[in-house]
């Protein structure tokens, strides 16, 4: 399923979690692991110096410099390089969320990996403010395959999946996250839980939902579900089905806890609006700094789609 597999990495501890899935991907699909570094930020006008993306210190990217760089990513990852025998490590100057898009269109990557964060002292904060890295909200909105977010360390993975959260908001980029979710828990033989949160909160302002109207939704809810994901199954009965009322982050959150979810698949925004006009929707947004297994955002049907 997966062919090409990039990692976008600082090469600091921030993104060990994203490493170890990373590495482990490259093991169970014997695919073509390639370890993706942006080593700077140029500097103002045509000038030869580069900021420095972990120390923050003008340096001139010459060859002797991104051979160092390279060298301090293999001592980084040597012990996950051990296993591996098609990885490839590369670094690039640039701004980085466009070096890690430009890199995947021209590679053709099927998926990109990397940590919800960028710098060590930015992961507090973020989770304070409940705000995702910049760089990760930049390419989950552009990438054209899948993007899986990790913030967490990843206890299961891909090596022992049996259960995957598919949360929808029944827009169109959720139908391209159904597809990746739906071709994975086939292919790894995992259980598929289609879910959806209806959120009472959103509708009009200082009225309360009776309990009757809230049934009808969730009802209604059901059956979208039915006609848009289950009738197109094909025989594939390993799944279930649940539709809740309340804030959406929070009842997937508290939903992946209790059927032990390995992943969570979403669309990368939450209303229908142009993929590449839209922000990381607020949803996935929550959901990728508060969940404890990785988040699929999906937002394009070009990796996904059937051939």
């Amino acid at each position: 399923m997966f062919n090409k597999i990039l990692f976008a990495t600082t090469a600091s501890p921030t993104c060990d979690n994203a490493a170890k899935v990373a590495f482990d991907l490259e093991l169970k699909w014997d695919a073509q692991l390639c370890v993706f570094h942006v080593l700077g930020i140029p500097s103002r006008g045509y000038s030869p110096f580069v900021i420095d993306a972990r120390t923050g210190e003008l340096e001139q990217p010459d060859p002797d410099y991104i051979d160092w760089v390279k060298e301090e990513m293999k001592n980084t990852y040597d012990v996950l390089l051990t296993d591996c025998d098609n990885v490839s490590i590369e670094a690039a100057v640039g701004v980085p969320h466009r070096e890690i898009l430009r890199k995947a269109r021209k590679d053709d990557i099927d998926l990109i990996i990397m940590g919800a964060h960028t710098r060590q002292e930015e992961v507090g904060a973020a989770r304070y403010r409940s705000v995702a890295g910049s760089t990760m909200q930049k390419v989950a909105k552009s990438a054209r395959c899948p993007v899986v977010i990790i913030s967490r360390p990843c206890t299961t993975c891909w090596k022992l999946f049996s259960n995957i959260i598919f949360g929808t908001d029944f827009s169109k980029a959720s139908d391209y996250a159904y597809m990746f979710a739906y071709k994975l828990a086939r292919e790894v033989g995992a259980k598929l839980h289609l879910f959806h949160a209806c959120d009472i909160n959103s509708h009009d302002s200082g009225r309360i939902m009776g309990q009757t109207e809230i049934e009808e939704m969730i009802e209604k809810a059901k059956d979208e579900m039915q006609k848009r994901y289950i009738s197109k199954m094909n025989g594939y009965d390993n799944y279930s089905l649940e539709v809740r009322e309340g804030l959406p982050y929070v009842e997937i959150l508290k939903f992946a806890r209790e059927k032990t979810g390995d992943l969570i698949v979403m669309a990368h925004h939450t209303r229908e609006i142009d993929p590449e006009k839209a922000v990381l929707g607020s949803t996935v947004e929550q959901v990728v700094l508060r969940s404890a297994c990785p988040v699929a955002s999906v937002n394009h049907p070009d990796k996904v789609a059937e051939p």
